[in-house]
């Protein structure tokens, strides 16, 4: 059974940091496809990061340069490292994992707040 747990969401004032994780079970984090997605009220959902099993990244451009995505094979978690924060950053931000576009499983997800 495929487990996604994301932790490290909050409250911070724009221009703050938050470090998201996603702790993997079930699933190896260094061998599959896996992505940080949000979902703003009202809005569809989007990707905002994406690291392969080679490890190359991909970003949203409205992220690029702000927020990061890696992985610690060793512990089998995801990170994204989301720096300067704005206001539209605010939205529920999920974890995927696996298949062509990490998004087979998913997390339950972690509110993030800029004000």
């Amino acid at each position: 059974q495929v487990q996604l747990v994301e932790s490290g969401g909050g409250f911070v004032q724009a221009g703050g940091s938050l470090r998201l994780s996603c702790t993997a079970s079930g699933i190896i984090v260094s061998i599959n496809a896996m992505g940080w997605y949000r979902q703003a009220p009202g809005k569809q959902r989007e990707l905002v990061a994406a690291i392969s099993s080679g490890g190359s990244t991909r970003y949203a451009d409205s992220v690029r340069g702000r927020f990061t995505i890696s992985r610690d094979n060793a512990k089998n978690t995801v990170y994204l490292q989301m720096n300067s924060l704005k206001p539209e950053d605010t939205a529920v931000y999920s974890c995927g994992g696996g298949g062509k576009y990490a998004n087979d499983y998913w997390g339950q997800g972690t509110q993030v707040t800029s004000y």
